[in-house]
Order: structure tokens, then sequence, then C-alpha cells
């Protein structure tokens, strides 16, 4: 339990330095850091290179350049009980920000364009750019359309820390 409460006040105070919270592998939870022994086994394996080597060692991953297609080669790369595909692939949604070029009228959609699982259209307006509409119930957190978008108007964010905020 302490260990927890450490990983989430760590978390909590990189967020304020600017750095966000720690972004962990798809399909982990609270416990792991507990259960990875940091073989580097899932970066090795990840096909879109989304995993890096992270603070103490442990796999972080990051939204950079691509998103996460949720294959599972980290899953199966994986000789730890670090990964329960039982469980959503990641706590975070994508959250379309006020900088977004099509709020700002710009013609736009390179992030529905990214986007595999559909979470993101566009509606077509008389007389101005269509306008990005997120179904956050379709949206799987894997950060394609964060890569994609050109004025990095997207954001991950976890629902109680959106609350905080």
């Amino acid at each position: 339990m302490a260990k927890t409460n450490n990983n989430r006040r760590r978390q909590f105070f990189r967020s304020l330095g600017g750095h966000g919270p720690i972004r962990r592998p798809p399909w982990t939870g609270d416990d792991f850091t507990e259960r990875c022994v940091r073989c580097a086994a899932c970066i090795e394996a990840c096909p879109e290179q989304v995993l890096f080597q992270g603070g103490g060692g442990y796999p972080e991953i990051r939204f950079d350049e691509e998103g996460c297609s949720l294959c599972g080669a980290c899953v199966e790369a994986c000789g730890e009980p670090v990964f329960d595909t039982r469980r959503v692939a990641f706590p975070w949604r994508a959250r379309i920000e006020a900088n977004c070029l099509a709020l700002g009228n710009v013609h736009c959609q390179s992030c529905q364009d990214a986007c595999e699982w559909r979470a993101i259209a566009f509606t077509p307006e008389i007389g101005r750019a269509p306008r990005p509409r997120l179904d956050t119930e379709a949206c799987t957190g894997c950060g394609a359309c964060q890569s994609q978008c050109p004025n990095h108007a997207i954001t991950m964010t976890i629902e109680e820390m959106a609350h905080a905020e």
C-alpha cells in the first residue's frame, strides 16, 4: 500500500514540474514497479517504439512520434506477471485542448486520420472549419492522435486528474 501511495505522490510531483504523470505500458496497474524486473524485453519488442527506459529503469510510454497499436508484442515478450490483458489498456483518454487548429477555424483533421478506433470525428459546418468531436467511450488512450497533432493540442488525461486541474 505504501509503495502505491509513493508512486502516486511521485506522479503528482512530476506533473507539477511539467513532465506529466509517468505513463506505463498498456495493461499494467499500480503494482507495475513491484512486478517488473526491468529486463527491457517489452521495450525491444515494441514495433512502434513508443516504450523506452524511464526512471529507475522501468519501461514508460511516450507518444512523441507514434501511438500504441495495442498489438500485444510487449505482453508476449514479458516473462513476468506484469501485464493483464483483461483490464483496460490505458487509464487515460484523449482531450482536445483550446489550441486545436480546427477550433481556431483552420482546416485540420490530423487527429481523425490517425485514430484507428474512430474516436475523433469532424462534422462539416457551413461557414467554418469542421470541429472535432471526441467519443471518450471509443477512445483507447493509444496516443496516435496526440503524436500526429501539428499544434500539440491533444493531451492524455486520467479522469480523476482532470477534476483536480
